[in-house]
Order: C-alpha cells, then sequence, then structure tokens
C-alpha cells in the first residue's frame, strides 16, 4: 500500500497562506495546518521555505499564463478588444475573494525579491515571459492602425504590466474594482489608443 502523500495540499495551503500572511509571514506550521497535514510532510517535499515559495509561484504563473493565452489567444478579437478580455478575466479572478487577495508575482516582488535571490531571479524571468505575448498583441494592433505606434511593443508591454501591479496594490488597499478600472479607462485613452 502507497503511503498517501501531502505534497499537493501543502502547495494549495501555500498559496493561500501567502495570500494571507506574505512570504514572511507564512510560517510552515501555518502551511501545514491549512493543509491538514503532518509538520514532517513539508520538510519530506520541500528542501527549504524558499524553494517551496519557488514551486507556489511556478504554479501561480502558470495559471495567470492560462488567463493570458486565453484572452490574448482569441484572434477572433482584435488585439485591443484582447487585452480588454484580459482585464475581464483577471477583474472576475479578483472579485471572487471581495479583491483582498492580490498578485503573487507583485506581491513576491515586494516582499521576497529583497531576501531571496532564488525568488528574486525566477521573478525577474517571469516579467518577460508575462510581457511578451502582450509585446506581440500590440505589435499586431500598430500594424493595422488600431494602437498607436508612439512606442515599442515591448516597451509598452512593460508599461502595461508594471502600471497593472500599481493597480492591484492600490486595489488591496481599497477593497474595490475601481483603482482596476481606472486602470483600464486611461490605458485605453492614452497608451491603447488609436494611431492618429
Amino acid at each position: 500500500m502507497t503511503k498517501h502523500s501531502h505534497r499537493e495540499a501543502i502547495l494549495e495551503a501555500g498559496r493561500t497562506v501567502m495570500f494571507r500572511k506574505g512570504y514572511v509571514g507564512s510560517g510552515v506550521r501555518d502551511i501545514v495546518a491549512e493543509a491538514s497535514a503532518p509538520q514532517g510532510s513539508f520538510t519530506n517535499h520541500f528542501r527549504s521555505k524558499e524553494a517551496f515559495a519557488k514551486e507556489v509561484l511556478d504554479r501561480y504563473f502558470a495559471s495567470l499564463k492560462e488567463a493570458v493565452h486565453e484572452a490574448l489567444g482569441d484572434k477572433r478579437l482584435t488585439p485591443r478588444q484582447r487585452i480588454n478580455r484580459y482585464l475581464d478575466i483577471i477583474i472576475d479572478r479578483l472579485a471572487v475573494d471581495g479583491f483582498q487577495r492580490g498578485c503573487l508575482i507583485g506581491d513576491l516582488s515586494l516582499e521576497a525579491a529583497p531576501q531571496s535571490e532564488l525568488l528574486r531571479q525566477r521573478l525577474s524571468e517571469i516579467f518577460p515571459e508575462w510581457s511578451a505575448p502582450f509585446a506581440e498583441c500590440i505589435a499586431e494592433g500598430q500594424a493595422s492602425g488600431e494602437i498607436s505606434d508612439a512606442f515599442e511593443p515591448d516597451d509598452m508591454a512593460e508599461f502595461l504590466i508594471a502600471a497593472w501591479e500599481g493597480a492591484i496594490l492600490r486595489m488591496k488597499v481599497s477593497r474595490d474594482a475601481e483603482p482596476l478600472e481606472r486602470f483600464r479607462r486611461f490605458v485605453f485613452a492614452t497608451v491603447l489608443k488609436g494611431q492618429s
């Protein structure tokens, strides 16, 4: 008879606890308690809290990439519509938790990157991978005249991600969608406006 593994439950619990308490505030005891797993299960599966956090981050980013693909990969929509669809998907996800949860990539960038070279390095890889599909979508919009070509697509995509993370940070304080909707209004009226 094979022994039951608590690995999946611990990873899911880690995501929940890190959203609630942050990286520093999330102790191994908190995580295994949330997972209803024995304390030894954590060290059986993960060599350190830092390595564990990286795996939680990778899983979170994989889920985010699914949203990017769902929205930006839908060629039935124009580039501006695709970016707007992505915002709809993420705002809907954030609404489920009452706009309290935020983005794990942003949270770890603020809190863990200064303390963990492993996490800082992984985050530095995530941002360009996250922005690349946006840059492709923007370039397509620029080629059709739907989006202004005043800036390079890569720069626009990086700006969008950075400004979006700022809007999410503000959302965590107000606990409503207004900072996200404000971001949407301003971005579509300025950065993503049509060519003049």
